[in-house]
């Protein structure tokens, strides 16, 4: 097994491709992209590939089954985790993988989240980094909105730690929010 760049998997499928066809392939970038999304080629670092012939091909793909879809969207509320929003409010509901497959992230219900359409298309120019805040900003706003009870007041407390975290080290991106507790009445 030999670990090859992008540009070198790029050459050889070029190469590849116009002996076997005859003719130049138009999107070598894509046809690497579906080489590793088919299981073909495994990406082993940003811009590394390998070919491993006993694997290959024969990769499971990290898709959810109709089951997680489910339990997800049951988990999520129907909802998309950034915005809040959902079908009743005219949006297409996407099951978004937290973790891109690109990156090795599993098709599991805890590698899931609901995401409207508009944020499933944004979240490939956002860093994982700002998704994930956003996705935290969120929840206190649910939790807010709920009545409070002691676990209410706890997953509030333990919100704002993580937000904190954020602001603190400077990897909040773009993305600010009050971060003020609410008032207790």
């Amino acid at each position: 097994m030999v670990v090859i760049s992008h540009a070198q998997a790029k050459a050889d499928l070029e190469a590849a491709y116009l002996t076997v066809m005859g003719k130049r392939l138009e999107d070598s970038d894509r046809a690497i992209r579906k080489l590793h999304g088919d299981g073909f080629l495994e990406k082993v670092a940003k811009g590394q590939y390998m070919y491993n012939p006993e694997t290959s091909g024969k990769k499971e793909f990290d898709e959810f089954t109709q089951a997680e879809k489910n339990e997800i969207l049951k988990r999520d509320d129907y909802k998309c985790v950034v915005c809040g929003l959902g079908r009743e409010n005219g949006l297409d509901l996407h099951i978004d993988h937290i973790k891109p497959r690109s990156l090795g992230g599993q098709g599991t219900v805890q590698n899931g989240q609901v995401l409207c359409a508009p944020h499933n298309f944004i979240k490939k120019n956002l860093s994982q980094t700002e998704t994930g805040k956003k996705s935290f900003i969120r929840l206190l706003e649910l939790v807010r909105s709920s009545p409070e009870d002691a676990t209410t007041s706890q997953l509030e407390k333990f919100l704002l730690e993580v937000l904190l975290v954020y602001e603190k080290h400077g990897i909040d991106g773009h993305i600010h929010w009050d971060g003020m507790p609410t008032e207790q009445n």
